[in-house]
């Protein structure tokens, strides 16, 4: 190990101390933040309504009070289906593999 290693080695500490100050300094001294660049950005359309704003009332409602009742009966009658399904491999001792 020679004075010009040591001398290679001082030189490649300096420049890297200097790049970072640089690189850092370019930060410090700017005068325009990334909430300034935001700022300046042109805004989009709004995509969404405000919070205030309700939507208009619909002209018909999405079931009748028939498709609704008959929907419960179907619905009641899936889940008595599935009860008795589930309380009849329960009494035959199944363990669930079918």
């Amino acid at each position: 190990m020679g004075v010009s290693y040591s001398n290679e080695r001082i030189a490649f500490l300096v420049a890297g101390a200097v790049l970072l100050s640089l690189s850092l300094g370019g930060c410090a001294t700017s005068n325009m933040s990334l909430m300034d660049a935001r700022a300046e950005a042109a805004t989009p359309e709004k995509k969404y309504m405000a919070l205030e704003d309700l939507p208009p009332k619909p002209e018909k409602p999405a079931m009748t009070v028939d498709e609704q009742s008959k929907l419960k009966k179907e619905l009641i009658a899936a889940r008595d289906r599935q009860a008795a399904a589930v309380k009849s491999r329960n009494n035959n001792g199944g363990n669930g593999n079918q």
